[in-house]
């Protein structure tokens, strides 16, 4: 698998990496890629997939509702943590 030299992750992952990753099958990741959802590059029979898909890939997977109780956290975080987090933005 390549590293990237900058920060020493894989700049490429593999549809079961993913797979394993996200809890899903390798199945799953294919549907998401052949639709276009999940973007990769085809390598003699498998796919690849930037790590920079990763995060986007995350969201292929969320339901709409967890995505809700997502924001209602982090609603209540920043609005419980609202001084703390801007004294550390500023470090």
């Amino acid at each position: 698998m390549p590293i990237n030299k900058d920060n020493n992750y894989p700049t490429f992952i593999s549809t079961s990496e993913l797979a394993r990753l996200m809890g899903v099958s390798r199945q799953a990741i294919l549907k998401k890629i052949k639709t276009g959802k999940i973007h990769a590059q085809k390598v003699g029979r498998n796919y690849i997939i930037p790590s920079e898909e990763f995060s986007a890939a995350v969201g292929e997977f969320v339901s709409a509702r967890k995505k809700e109780e997502i924001e209602k956290v982090v609603k209540r975080a920043v609005k419980e943590y609202r001084e703390t987090l801007r004294l550390l933005g500023r470090e």
